[in-house]
């Protein structure tokens, strides 16, 4: 009777043991992305940026500027932070920044100086004088390549013109005819940094695209346009590298379900549905499900986005793949009284807040052999 209980207990032991020594690490990097809104520094420049100075609407002093620094680093520096991961985000592609001076202040806060984060940044044609930015962490990514792409976009503008119709002679006959003139529509530029994330090649794509004023429907060709351009520069890296690694990010001013993302970029709901050279879109299942990064009349809705190329949501993982997505909004950037209870903390008039977006991230995880 002793021996076997000895055996069935030396049985559990070895399979306990055994379970522990198959038990498998991975290696976690965040990619985040956040809408900081309108992240002007104090000092008059020649970008329409009137509003955001000391004389300026919005009385923006440098105690303000340095309070709306502070508040975003103590939001970076948690976004995907968990009992996994305790490091801040490997990536973190923004927008609405005024300029690189104002990254650079942004990583010298004390929340992040120690992270020791790279900056990617180009001036955009933007009308409001906001550009996109990116930012890393040098210990584990070495950009390649990085480079702004515009977005040339149109609006039509109908005019009425006088065309002379009488003989040479004669030049008292005119008619009027309508002529249709393109203006460009100056909107941020699509930034592309391509480097290598601990020894493998990725891509990322930082977006913001143009808004909706106008209107939903009257805007929508120009967020269309902004979507086909991130398809063709995906379809540009494939042509090089079949098997890239490519993740498009952004403010896309439009939902998971919008024509601009579902046909532009082509995102899929379910990563079954992802073809070769496809994109998976995590947000949109968190969409239906009623999330939101936004609200606007009582309306939320998912306009910050990560997708990820279907080369990272294969199910191998001795190479960096797609984990899981989330949205981060913790309870301190969460407006918690009046008329915009449950909206993000934004910026008022009697208060420096964080933004009228929450940040998204999702994980890349590697297998530890």
């Amino acid at each position: 009777m002793k021996i076997k209980k000895i055996v069935l207990f030396l049985a559990v032991a070895f399979t306990i043991l055994d379970a522990s020594a198959q038990e498998k690490k991975y290696r976690v990097h965040t990619v985040a992305f956040y809408n900081f809104e309108n992240l002007f520094d104090t000092i008059n420049n020649p970008n329409n940026d009137d509003e955001w100075t000391p004389n300026g609407l919005q009385r923006w002093t440098s105690k303000k500027y340095n309070q709306k620094l502070e508040n975003l680093s103590r939001v970076l520096m948690q976004i995907g932070t968990n009992e996994q991961q305790k490091e801040a985000p490997t990536f973190i592609g923004c927008s609405e920044v005024e300029n690189r001076g104002v990254l650079e202040d942004l990583v010298k806060q004390p929340n992040l100086a120690k992270s020791d984060y790279g900056i990617v940044h180009f001036e955009s044609p933007d009308k409001r004088g906001i550009d996109v930015g990116f930012l890393y962490l040098k210990k584990y990514f070495k950009p390649t390549i990085f480079t702004n792409i515009p977005l040339l976009v149109y609006r039509n503008k109908n005019a009425t013109i006088k065309q002379e119709t009488g003989s040479p002679e004669d030049k008292s006959e005119t008619d009027k005819i309508e002529v249709t003139t393109n203006k460009r529509v100056f909107t941020r530029d699509i930034l592309l940094v391509t480097g290598f994330l601990d020894g493998e090649e990725i891509t990322i794509l930082v977006n913001h695209w143009p808004s909706r004023a106008g209107g939903e429907k009257k805007s929508s060709p120009f967020r269309e346009a902004a979507g086909r351009l991130n398809r063709k520069i995906m379809d540009s890296i494939y042509k090089v590298n079949p098997n890239a690694k490519i993740i498009t990010m952004g403010d896309l001013n439009d939902g998971t379900s919008n024509k601009s993302v579902k046909e532009g970029i082509g995102a899929k709901l379910k990563k079954s549905e992802v073809k070769r050279f496809g994109v998976y879109n995590p947000f949109e299942q968190m969409a239906k499900e009623g999330n939101a990064t936004l609200f606007y009349r009582d309306a939320g809705d998912i306009f910050d986005q990560i997708l990820v190329s279907e080369t990272l949501i294969q199910q191998d993982y001795s190479s960096f793949r797609y984990w899981k997505a989330g949205i981060f909004n913790k309870p301190f950037m969460i407006e918690n009284t009046g008329q915009y209870k449950g909206y993000p903390l934004r910026h008022s008039a009697n208060e420096v807040g964080f933004s009228d977006h929450f940040p998204v991230y999702l994980y890349l995880i590697k297998e530890i052999k």
